[in-house]
């Protein structure tokens, strides 16, 4: 059965999930091993985590907001997050493996990706 898991160790986030009646598993790490096919992941996940959720035929959706940069680091609460804007934002994220620019010859090792807004 698909789950969805949102990923995140804050509070805030949670909350502000919540008011929108998201039914989400809350966890503060993702193993990508327990994603699969039509799972839904949330969450602001580094780039090469979100090729895997995608890989794994996962959705996955991003918590966007613009945050100015007096408030970096700092606790935020759902009413901040909506004062913020905060959005979750689609992507499909896949690892390329095209060398790096300016690099000769192939780059197994690269660990690459584009970022596709909804794909």
């Amino acid at each position: 059965m698909p789950k969805t898991l949102f990923v995140t160790r804050h509070a805030g986030a949670l909350a502000w999930a919540r008011r929108r009646g998201l039914a989400a598993e809350a966890v503060d790490h993702l193993d990508l091993a327990v994603i699969g096919a039509g799972d839904v992941v949330l969450g602001t996940l580094p780039v090469h985590l979100v090729a895997g959720v995608c890989a794994a035929g996962a959705r996955y959706y991003h918590l966007e907001l613009d945050l100015p940069p007096g408030l970096r680091g700092q606790e935020l609460d759902a009413d901040a997050m909506d004062r913020l804007g905060a959005a979750l934002v689609p992507y499909h994220v896949q690892r390329l493996p095209e060398p790096v620019p300016g690099q000769p010859g192939p780059n197994p090792d690269a660990r690459g990706a584009v970022a596709q807004p909804g794909g």
